[in-house]
């Protein structure tokens, strides 16, 4: 670990900003020419790739054959390594370009409050001394000799409390209190100096502290950027890179609030539309995990930011022992094979992250580009796992594919920006609530970089994901950008009325298979009192959370939905088929049907029946 900053109020003033700023900028021209190196060895890899196929193909001597082969894939295997030296070149200078330009900016502040307090100190004829103490004159009058009050040195308080501050003192309580140290005049000093000369000392000596906590973060973290001579890119160093990404961006945490952090997602589009396409390489490379799961920040450049994330929390995770973390592990590998294999179509990639069960923002075609875009929060049980790409995604995937026979630009996407909620929490609206704000940042942030005026946005709740959706819009203002909601296999939204919503009257869409059991699920009340009095009251309106969306007094479309097979078994598809196969074209066509007809903007033509 780095020794604390000893910088000076002395070296603060003397900081040359801009030597640190073109040095940011040379860490920043090497980071692309190393990019660029990369991707010539890539497209050498590619072409000795391609030869090595043509002679397996063309070569008709065994022997011969073999050789050549072997040739080339030594080739590409030697290829390949050259290019994850480069990647991880180019990933190490980025995080420092980062790093160093974001202390450069952090300086500036500090540096030119000590300044002005030092400009100040010069123009009363103040001493500033080596070590931050400033002596002012003698000054005003003995009321009773007429002499002027004596002059003297006071000591700055930078703002802490406790032993970090030198500028206070134990007093014979053992408290701490400001002052000049013990014995110092109770009484506020008649001389007039005294009180300015010690407003500059802490103007000074708090700009310095605050110099010192700058420079200590981030020489913490470039401490953590060193590798070690005659590097072999492991499994291992990757690893270590995912550390080195999290040091700097928690380093330049400040530096980042100022710019991006603390902004609208729709102030962050601007300040991203700002920028030169050199200096958004430069923010991608050198804070991919801010960049990456930023609202605001416009899809491609999520994307791009993404995959590396992807990658380092793949490496971060390899080796953890633990249910949870080879959940993840799982999760993250069957991701980067999809997006690898584009299978489906192409595929943007919002959001990674290993926080809690696992983070994964997924969309089928650009929402940016799109005139229809639609985002489902998923329900119980989901989490970042084995099953997540071909299982809890492929939903989004069959909503874009349906939805594009209808207008082809139209755009999917997955939500797991939230803890879903296992068996244990179902029965609360914690995590719905948590989730909520979340999916109302996240869908500000596609309406913000839409470059539609007015694009088609539908948000899709699914079994507890309808409650998270309905408590997000009945949030002020509702679901920022929402036009239409679909609700689906819900055990309720945690409103009585669909108008709660925030969407208007005829824009809440109900999908409840008649053999779903979760849309039959009693209230809390009547479901304990199954212990105390017998059976649950299947018969009237109110569910687990809320009322019915299926029923006639909620006041939404009810979609049709089939009735779906038998639950618990009895169907010999499992417990809950009826409450899983919404989005299935095959296992349910006119609920998928209808879903892709909403989220195509054209829910004027759907299949409805009767509510409950």
């Amino acid at each position: 670990m780095a020794a604390p900053s000893s910088l000076t109020w002395q070296q603060l003033r003397d900081l040359k900003l801009s030597e640190l700023t073109d040095a940011a900028d040379g860490w920043a021209a090497a980071s692309r020419r190393v990019d660029a190196a990369r991707e010539r060895v890539d497209a050498a890899r590619e072409r000795v790739d391609a030869a090595r196929e043509r002679v397996d193909a063309e070569m008709s001597g065994s022997l011969s054959k073999a050789q050549e082969g072997e040739s080339a894939k030594s080739a590409v295997k030697r290829l390949k390594r050259l290019s994850e030296n480069f990647h991880y070149i180019r990933t190490e200078t980025g995080l420092i370009r980062g790093a160093v330009d974001g202390l450069a900016t952090e300086l500036e502040s500090p540096r030119r409050r000590l300044r002005s307090a030092l400009d100040e100190a010069a123009s009363h004829g103040y001493k500033v001394n080596t070590d931050g103490t400033i002596d002012y004159p003698a000054g005003g009058e003995n009321g009773i000799t007429g002499d002027k009050i004596p002059g003297g040195t006071v000591l700055g308080n930078n703002g802490l409390v406790g032993s970090g501050n030198p500028g206070l003192y134990l007093d014979g309580d053992g408290k701490y209190d400001p002052g000049k140290g013990p014995g110092s005049p109770v009484l506020k000093s008649p001389n007039p100096h005294q009180a300015r000369a010690q407003g500059i000392a802490d103007c000074l000596a708090y700009a310095l502290r605050e110099a010192r906590e700058i420079d200590e973060r981030y020489r913490t973290a470039l401490h953590k950027l060193k590798a070690a001579p005659g590097i072999d890119v492991t499994t291992k160093t990757w690893a270590d890179v995912a550390g080195d990404v999290d040091a700097v961006g928690g380093a330049a945490r400040h530096y980042l609030a100022d710019r991006v952090l603390d902004k609208t997602p729709t102030e962050r589009k601007e300040w991203w539309d700002r920028l030169s396409e050199e200096e958004r390489q430069e923010y991608i490379t050198s804070f991919p995990d801010v960049i990456g799961n930023l609202d605001g920040i416009p899809a491609v450049a999520r994307d791009e930011a993404n995959r590396e994330n992807l990658s380092l929390t793949i490496a971060s995770l390899e080796g953890q022992k633990g249910e949870t973390a080879q959940d993840k592990l799982q999760g993250l590998k069957g991701l980067q094979e999809s997006l690898k294999e584009s299978k489906y179509q192409p595929m943007y990639l919002l959001g990674v992250g290993d926080q809690g069960n696992g983070r994964a923002i997924v969309s089928y075609g650009n929402p940016d580009t799109a005139k229809n875009v639609s985002a489902y929060v998923p329900g119980l049980g989901t989490k970042l796992s084995s099953d997540f790409a071909d299982g809890t995604a492929r939903r989004a995937f069959q909503t874009a594919k349906g939805a594009q026979i209808y207008e082809p630009s139209s755009a999917s996407i997955v939500w797991l920006g939230y803890d879903a909620p296992g068996l244990m929490g179902v029965a609360s609206t914690t995590d719905a609530e948590k989730g909520a704000p979340a999916y109302n940042q996240f869908m500000d942030g596609i309406q913000a970089t839409n470059e539609h005026k007015n694009p088609h946005i539908t948000a899709i709740g699914h079994s507890y994901g309808s409650l998270a959706v309905g408590t997000a819009a009945r949030e002020p203002g509702g679901i920022p950008g929402v036009d239409d909601i679909i609700l689906l296999g819900s055990p309720g939204t945690g409103a009585q009325h669909a108008s709660e919503l925030n969407v208007g009257k005829g824009h809440v869409f109900v999908g409840s298979a008649d053999n779903d059991p979760v849309t039959y699920l009693p209230p809390k009340k009547d479901f304990f009192s199954i212990f105390t009095s017998g059976p649950p009251k299947f018969g009237d309106d109110q569910l687990w959370f809320g009322r019915d969306p299926a029923s006639e007094g909620f006041g939404a479309t009810r979609m049709e939905s089939g009735d779906g097979p038998l639950a618990f078994g009895l169907s010999g598809e499992g417990a809950t088929p009826a409450h899983s196969g919404y989005f299935d074209p095959e296992r349910n066509p006119s609920a998928a049907d209808n879903i892709a007809r909403i989220v195509a903007g054209q829910s004027d033509t759907i299949s409805t029946e009767a509510p409950r």
